[in-house]
């Protein structure tokens, strides 16, 4: 059983929506924020990311960001291009790419739950990453953005995702960044508040699919105000939108790296892992194969039987890429902080791998077999941790669509 509640949302006057939405602040630096806000007041980087409003800065953490983020929110509701909504409700949210639909209930989540593992975690943190959104949160006294959580479908669910929206006009409609149009309808029928309120509790436990420091810093936040004797109902909650993992799509997170390489040498040590093919590009298409991409060439690499895991964790592909080559062969030891290797969304194809290892600052590349959603689960459920930058989720879910207020 999960508690999930509706919510009086903070949410953009239903012309304005468009304009407002914005990419989540953390897959764009200040510089794309910045310009992705020339000439649009509304965009909600004004929020998200308010050092784009701030001159001679020496950091995008400092204090008076902070600040700025609160004066930009309560301008915004001031000028009528936010507003409150009077009475709690949930909401639909849908986004439709390349034909695909994925559709999420907006609404709140317990903090108690959280820290109950109730919602489950699959990823670490990083400490300067979860101060940023308690100082962000601190500063707006509300969850500017959401946290994407999944959980197993149940029919009852099912079926009211599935007929709202056939009964009901949708407050917002709109086709935004990389062509993905984007749908809200409003659940504000007491009824079926109820339902979906009850289907919930037959739903053991959700999962974070993206947004491990934007949960942690809520939750810390929460914890401080019971600290302080300042908890309230609402602070006792985060903002969510939770998707059936039936309509959720992963992609891959591929890897390149910069090591200075000898190729003989190399294949040694990949032999001794890996089943080795040169190939003509075709994309991995189950689990256990890797792709390299090295000297104009692609090869396949294809995990050795011997080498599996049955662990949840050890099983993926990005574990066993850590485990053998990046540690043992480049010394690659904390891929979050290592600046010899990054990362490329699976989304932006191979031809992005080849071009980046085509430039000088980059030898080689690896691109991964997605990980896949019932992976994600049975790591999580068995309390364990994938490495990092295991997952690349798309669509992206568009911030400035919804606040949650702790006052």
């Amino acid at each position: 059983m999960v508690q999930v509640r509706p919510f009086r949302a903070i949410r953009p006057k239903e012309e304005l929506a468009k304009e407002v939405a914005v990419l989540p602040y953390d897959v764009v630096d200040s510089k794309e924020a910045k310009e992705y806000a020339k000439d649009n007041p509304y965009s909600y980087f004004h929020i998200d990311r308010a050092e784009i409003d701030l001159e001679d800065l020496e950091s995008p953490y400092e204090a008076r960001v902070y600040q700025k983020a609160a004066e930009n929110l309560a301008k915004f509701l001031e000028n009528g291009w936010l507003k409150q909504e009077a009475k709690a409700a949930y909401y639909l949210y849908r986004l439709t790419m390349n034909g695909r639909k994925q559709t999420g209930i907006v609404a709140t989540t317990s903090i108690q739950e959280y820290l109950d593992g109730k919602i489950k975690k699959h990823e670490y943190t990083r400490p300067e990453k979860e101060v940023d959104r308690m100082n962000h949160i601190r500063a707006c006294n509300a969850d500017t953005s959401p946290i994407f959580l999944s959980y197993r479908q149940t029919k009852p669910l099912e079926t009211i995702m599935k007929e709202w929206p056939q009964t009901h006009v949708p407050l917002y409609r709109f086709t935004s960044f990389y062509d993905v149009t984007h749908e809200v309808w409003a659940i504000d029928d007491a009824s079926v508040i109820a339902q979906i309120e009850a289907a919930f509790t037959e739903v053991p436990a959700l999962y974070i699919a993206d947004g491990h420091h934007r949960t942690e810093s809520a939750v810390k936040i929460g914890l401080e105000k019971r600290e302080q004797q300042l908890a309230t109902p609402e602070g006792e909650a985060f903002l969510s939108i939770l998707f059936p993992e039936t309509e959720l799509a992963i992609y891959e997170y591929n890897r390149i790296v910069n090591v200075p390489v000898e190729k003989t040498q190399l294949f040694e040590q990949l032999a001794k892992v890996f089943e080795i093919n040169e190939i003509g590009y075709q994309k991995p298409s189950k689990k256990g194969e890797i792709n390299l991409f090295l000297e104009d060439t692609w090869y396949q690499l294809v995990v050795k039987e011997e080498l599996r895991s049955t662990d949840p964790a050890a099983s993926l592909d990005v574990a066993y890429l850590q485990e053998h080559v990046l540690t043992p062969l480049f010394g690659i030891e904390d891929v979050r902080t290592d600046k010899r290797i990054d990362f490329v969304g699976g989304i932006r194809g191979e031809k992005e791998l080849e071009k980046k290892v085509s430039s000088p600052d980059w030898v080689l590349a690896f691109e991964m077999y997605p990980t896949q959603m019932s992976d994600l689960l049975g790591v999580a459920d068995a309390g364990e941790i994938m490495p990092p930058k295991s997952t690349w989720f798309e669509p992206k879910l568009l911030s400035g669509l919804f606040i949650y207020s702790l006052a």
